[in-house]
């Protein structure tokens, strides 16, 4: 691993999302170990998730897994095959995780998902901290030409965008998040589905204004490819304008791969850089996204730091 001395002296660094980007984004700064934090998506309602939502009504465990799973690989043991394994030809229990399975099961075992979360972490020997966005169990939910659509799955089958994005029924995010963003020094935002993965956390209240008021650096990761969902048609400069109309958050910086083109003018600084993982089609290499976002901090840390000084001034 090159050298990543910016990130090293970081004191927090959170990131937000859901599935295979933010696992992405966790695992390559794993190194950071109890300094990292990732904020997990939890209202996934498709596959193995969206049956044990729909039968026990829990939280989406799926993007957990998959951030686990991804900070495992490096190391790869009999526990982490057990939790990735997905049942076949096994009547009711076809296509579901094992992963997600024992999510539960540990979930129903303490009082709270976060201590399940943190046992599984214990077992898997992960030191990076990873928390739900919330441990209360809520779906996704659009307008679209004045009808409600409700759940991912139908969301991210829409033709069209959305007018609006929100959380059905209101909830609130964990207390260890809304800690966890106070004290960063950096926040990522993505990549990943910017519908379903990236956006549900900020729907929060708590969330949002958390990364508001933060004096830290926020950053926004493009995805290597367009997306396939109705934003598909969506310059960056919108989605980013979209957000904020909804949320309040506007990034400080816009992390983009080299490999896309960008169009339009944002109201952030823009940091490109090749990003693409040369083995996986359409995946983030996590070398190039340690140096990326080491460089940003290097660039922009003074910027994070005078921010705190005037924010100190004025108490």
């Amino acid at each position: 691993m090159n050298t990543v001395e910016a990130l090293y002296k970081c004191q927090g660094v959170v990131a937000i999302g859901g599935g295979h980007g933010l696992g992405r984004v966790v695992a390559s700064l794993g190194f950071l170990g109890h300094r990292m934090t990732g904020i997990v998506a939890t209202t996934d309602d498709g596959g193995s998730t969206g049956r044990l939502r729909k039968a026990s009504g829990c939280i989406a465990w799926g993007d957990l897994r998959n951030c686990l799973n991804q900070l495992c690989s490096d190391s790869p043991n009999l526990a982490r095959i057990l939790f990735e394994y997905r049942f076949r030809d096994s009547g009711e229990l076809s296509d579901h995780n094992l992963g997600n399975l024992i999510l539960l099961a540990m979930d129903q075992m303490c009082v709270r998902p976060m201590d399940a979360i943190n046992l599984i972490r214990q077992m898997l020997q992960v030191d990076v901290q990873l928390i739900p966005m919330s441990e209360q169990p809520a779906s996704l939910a659009g307008f679209i030409k004045g009808e409600q659509v409700v759940g991912e799955t139908l969301i991210d089958c829409l033709s069209e965008r959305p007018e609006r994005l929100m959380l059905l029924p209101a909830i609130q995010p964990t207390h260890e998040a809304v800690a966890a963003i106070e004290n960063a020094d950096l926040i990522i935002l993505g990549p990943g589905s910017f519908m379903t993965s990236v956006l549900p956390a900020l729907l929060m209240e708590d969330i949002a204004e958390a990364i508001a008021d933060s004096k830290a650096l926020t950053v926004f990761v493009g995805n290597i490819n367009p997306e396939q969902s109705s934003v598909k048609t969506m310059e960056i400069e919108e989605k980013l304008s979209w957000m904020e109309e909804m949320t309040g958050v506007y990034p400080d910086v816009l992390l983009w791969p080299e490999e896309r083109s960008l169009e339009g003018e944002l109201n952030c600084s823009v940091y490109r850089q090749a990003l693409a993982d040369h083995f996986q089609p359409g995946v983030h290499s996590r070398e190039a996204l340690r140096q990326a976002l080491d460089g940003l901090m290097l660039k922009y840390g003074a910027m994070v730091k005078k921010r705190a000084e005037d924010f100190l001034c004025t108490q």
